[in-house]
């Protein structure tokens, strides 16, 4: 079998294919062109077979590669973590935005550490700090803030618990993608969001209870004028608008993905 009767016969998309194609013979994207007629040697044509049956079973693609690109950088991911993806660069995009020189900004629940990672990559005169409370998945970002130079402290524990309080209010930002899906929604038995770790997807309850514990305790945390930047799902955003109102918090906006759906809401600290 050569890879050009692979491609042709596989049911998987192409762009799927190309990728564990890639992944089983070691080749670039470019040699997959100018080899497609070569036959492929057995033990690689047994080993493209096994990344196919594996993502035909429904196991996701970023899991079976072990990276999925965020920022444009590559990520080492696992099913310690959740995948990263696109709608949370627009998270990146507002700290960077409120981020001053030299600030210190806090991501908690950090999993693969692409937030904190990015923002040290993109501003490396910011003191990044990151928590989760799996030490899994603080393993795994710590492999990948090593990989790409990134000068990130990380703490283990339960969200505002894994820094001490002797550094409340000094911070500039806090950000999250916290868990804040549903326990009765649907979407977490479909699609790659069956393999991924569910108490990094859903709070087990109507989806708000994380956002709620960051509305009413990041303002300890920050200084005057700090900024908590929240990510949430499309339909939340007048609920997380709501919850910060509650807590406090002056300035309270919500921004859109690409899409044009609520994805990112935002509240300022007084000053």
């Amino acid at each position: 079998m050569t890879l050009e009767d692979y491609l042709r016969h596989t049911p998987l998309p192409k762009n799927e294919a190309r990728l564990l194609a890639c992944a089983a013979t070691g080749w670039t994207p470019a040699q997959l062109i100018t080899r497609s007629r070569e036959p492929l040697p057995p033990d690689t044509a047994a080993a493209l077979s096994a990344l196919e049956n594996r993502r035909l079973a429904g196991e996701p693609a970023a899991y079976i590669l072990g990276e999925r690109e965020f920022y444009g950088r590559r990520f080492t991911v696992s099913p310690a973590v959740l995948i990263p993806r696109p709608e949370t660069e627009h998270l990146v995009e507002a700290a960077l935005a409120r981020l001053s020189a030299g600030g210190r900004v806090w991501d908690l629940g950090t999993g693969s550490g692409a937030i904190a990672v990015t923002l040290a990559c993109e501003r490396p005169d910011a003191h990044v700090s990151a928590s989760d409370i799996s030490p899994a998945a603080l393993a795994l970002a710590a492999q990948n803030a090593a990989a790409h130079r990134a000068a990130v402290r990380f703490a283990c524990g339960s969200w505002f618990a894994a820094l001490p309080p002797s550094e409340a209010a000094d911070f500039d930002l806090i950000v999250s993608n916290p868990p804040y899906i549903e326990v009765d929604d649907p979407h977490l038995h479909q699609g790659d969001l069956r393999f991924e770790p569910q108490h990094a997807l859903t709070d087990f309850s109507d989806g708000l209870t994380c956002i709620r514990t960051l509305a009413h305790g990041a303002a300890h945390r920050l200084r005057g004028g700090g900024y908590l930047i929240v990510e949430h799902g499309c339909n939340q955003g007048a609920a997380a608008r709501s919850i910060f109102a509650a807590a406090g918090w002056q300035n309270i906006s919500t921004l859109p993905d690409l899409a044009g759906l609520d994805r990112i809401t935002l509240g300022q600290k007084a000053v």
